[in-house]
């Protein structure tokens, strides 16, 4: 079968915005022809950050921001087709994994917001959307959703590999050569501490290079604290996300402590928090793994990765543009990819990865 044009749509915890691709798909193939990064306007972001708490008037609010999310796609996916000069007609489908603001699946229930009816009207193209749900309704954790795709598009018959990706929050996939498991799991916190506090401190969104934290030092008291908080210690499969780590986890830890310290000093220990938690997982539950390819925000963030290398020095670390896709292109290049698995017919999940009962067709479908 020749390959067939989707498109991906990835919105994360990072809350920077939204990432789209054109993906030419085939079996075991992707080849991403277009990419598109829309920001999110500042009080997009404000009400996607405070709808992560109870308040008032919830349940119209989420709908009103789930109209406004679907106005931004369909605008990034406008202004992708229109780079691409790719008509609508061209693509099979969106895969849209929608914005986070809860995910609960130790209650049986994740929410992604969006409004994937009003998106199909406004691109006039098929939507699918809601990949989470099904897999938590088979006892899973709904995620991490890309290790199937990193499965088939990264995995090396010889070569031991692991995928990180680096987000709001980090999660790593575990690839052995030929005949291994696919494992994967979150590790814990990617960008989404550090994002947290520079934004408090300096008003800015990201620490770029980790050049602020570099200026900083290490507070063993915070950091051990937060390295106990009960999550690191579980074993996989599981999941998190900013219902457990936020600002105001930070600033509890904070209260608890007698160190000296400057903003800066938080910020490194956050660093070393990410490092520290990623290294871990890679050492305890991949192996002997040769090759660990980073994806995500976070791979630009030069100083985490030093870090990395210091933490992991018998593996090669690279980034996910060395095996052909952008760093920044690889989660909406999944969803693009999922997409294509739900009309397909074919199940999106890996068990043993989610931990549900067995492999499920995610999604769900909005015709255009």
């Amino acid at each position: 079968m020749p390959p067939e044009l989707f498109i991906g749509l990835m919105s994360g915890t990072s809350l920077d915005g939204t990432d789209s691709v054109i993906a030419a798909l085939d079996n075991r193939q992707c080849q991403v022809i277009q990419q598109q990064f829309t920001p999110f306007p500042l009080k997009l972001k404000q009400q996607l950050l405070a709808l992560h708490d109870q308040g008032d008037n919830e349940l119209e609010t989420t709908a009103l921001v789930s109209n406004q999310l679907s106005q931004l796609y369909a605008e990034n996916i406008a202004a992708l087709l229109n780079a691409a000069q790719i008509l609508p007609s061209a693509i099979r489908a969106i895969g849209c994994h929608g914005q986070t603001i809860r995910h609960r699946p130790e209650l049986g229930f994740t929410l992604q917001i969006g409004n994937p009816s009003l998106l199909a009207e406004l691109s006039g193209i098929s939507v699918v959307a809601d990949f989470r749900s099904r897999d938590i309704a088979a006892g899973g954790h709904g995620a991490p959703l890309v290790p199937a795709f990193h499965a088939a598009i990264f995995a090396h018959p010889e070569q031991h590999r692991a995928v990180l990706n680096i987000g709001g929050i980090a999660n790593l996939t575990n690839l052995p050569p030929a005949g291994g498991a696919v494992t994967g799991f979150d590790t814990g916190p990617g960008n989404m501490l550090m994002d947290a506090w520079i934004n408090k401190h300096q008003g800015k969104d990201y620490d770029t290079d980790g050049s602020w934290a570099a200026t900083g030092k290490l507070v063993p008291n915070l950091f051990h604290r937060m390295l106990a908080e009960p999550f690191f210690s579980m074993a996989p499969p599981k999941s998190t996300g900013r219902d457990t780590f936020n600002l105001s986890w930070i600033e509890q830890l904070l209260h608890q402590i007698n160190d000296k310290y400057q903003p800066q000093d938080v910020q490194r220990t956050l660093l070393e928090l990410t490092a520290i938690s990623i290294a871990m997982a890679v050492t305890q539950y991949c192996g002997n793994v040769d090759e660990l390819y980073v994806c995500g925000g976070g791979a630009y963030n030069s100083a985490l990765l030093q870090r990395l290398r210091q933490l992991l020095p018998a593996v090669t670390i690279r980034l996910s543009d060395t095996l052909g896709l952008a760093v920044n292109a690889v989660e909406a290049a999944a969803f693009a990819w999922l997409a294509k698995q739900t009309l397909d017919g074919l199940p999106g999940n890996l068990p043993a990865v989610t931990g549900a009962r067995g492999p499920r067709i995610l999604g769900a479908v909005y015709a255009a």
